[in-house]
């Protein structure tokens, strides 16, 4: 055996399946409308699980998975919050609500987290070693401390042609990071949905402090969404699908 080969570091492959029906991927893409009206039939408990798990397999960054699923399960809870959805239809018929929200208050602990759960017998050093340092790409600090420092030193690196990933250098910025990864995986649920035959309406339209206080929510945590989920009634959707020229928005450069 070569030294090259003794070296040689072991490679993790992992093949792309290919018998994938691209024709039923498209039917769940197309057939997937924002539904306003829902029957009174219930979704199993177990499909509605496994809807949530294929959720939470929403690509992310830095797999911290900064967000919590509420399905609201208590009448009072259920009543309170169709009243902070503005009593629209789609929440007052649907067979489950769930609350989406975006989190920025535990990322140290998914850090560790990903450390403690990598999936080999131990963490390699420099997964270790991006792991403790990960976190303060989206802390701000006391005060924006850590943002301000972040945007000076990144003025900086940027007079010497350094190149540099998107950072949070206040609190509105680890924000809108956290929404964006929530709202991939509410699409993920949907999508899930559908593949079940169940339908769903993920709605903005709400009462935000109502909601942060149905949940008791803190600073860091943000309400991105309230889907509403169930069996489409047959009148459940008010319009036909449309949407504006492709050219309006794929633009290949």
């Amino acid at each position: 055996m070569t030294n090259q080969a003794k070296t040689e570091k072991k490679r993790y492959f992992e093949p792309a399946p290919q018998d994938i029906d691209v024709e039923n991927f498209k039917k769940v893409l197309t057939s997937r409308r924002s539904v306003r009206k829902f029957t009174d039939k219930a979704i199993p408990a177990d499909i509605l699980d496994d809807c949530l798990d294929l959720a939470l397999l929403a690509p992310n960054s830095s797999n911290l998975q900064p967000w919590t699923f509420y399905v609201v399960q208590s009448t009072d809870q259920k009543k309170q919050l169709v009243k902070a959805c503005l009593g629209q239809l789609a929440a007052k018929t649907a067979a489950e609500l769930i609350i989406c929200v975006a989190r920025t208050d535990r990322i140290d602990e998914m850090a560790k987290k990903n450390i403690s759960d990598f999936p080999f017998p131990e963490a390699p050093k420099a997964v270790k070693q991006y792991y403790r340092f990960i976190p303060y790409n989206y802390k701000t600090g006391y005060f924006n401390a850590v943002g301000h420092f972040k945007k000076v030193a990144f003025k900086v690196a940027r007079t010497l042609d350094k190149q540099l990933p998107v950072t949070a250098f206040n609190p509105a910025d680890a924000k809108l990071w956290a929404c964006k990864t929530t709202a991939l995986a509410c699409e993920n649920l949907v999508l899930a949905l559908r593949a079940y035959g169940f339908d769903s309406c993920m709605m903005e339209g709400f009462d935000e402090p109502m909601v942060r206080e149905i949940l008791k929510l803190n600073d860091e945590q943000y309400p991105v969404m309230v889907i509403g989920a169930g069996e489409r009634a047959k009148d459940g959707v008010f319009f036909p699908q449309y949407r504006f020229e492709r050219e309006l928005f794929i633009q290949k450069v």
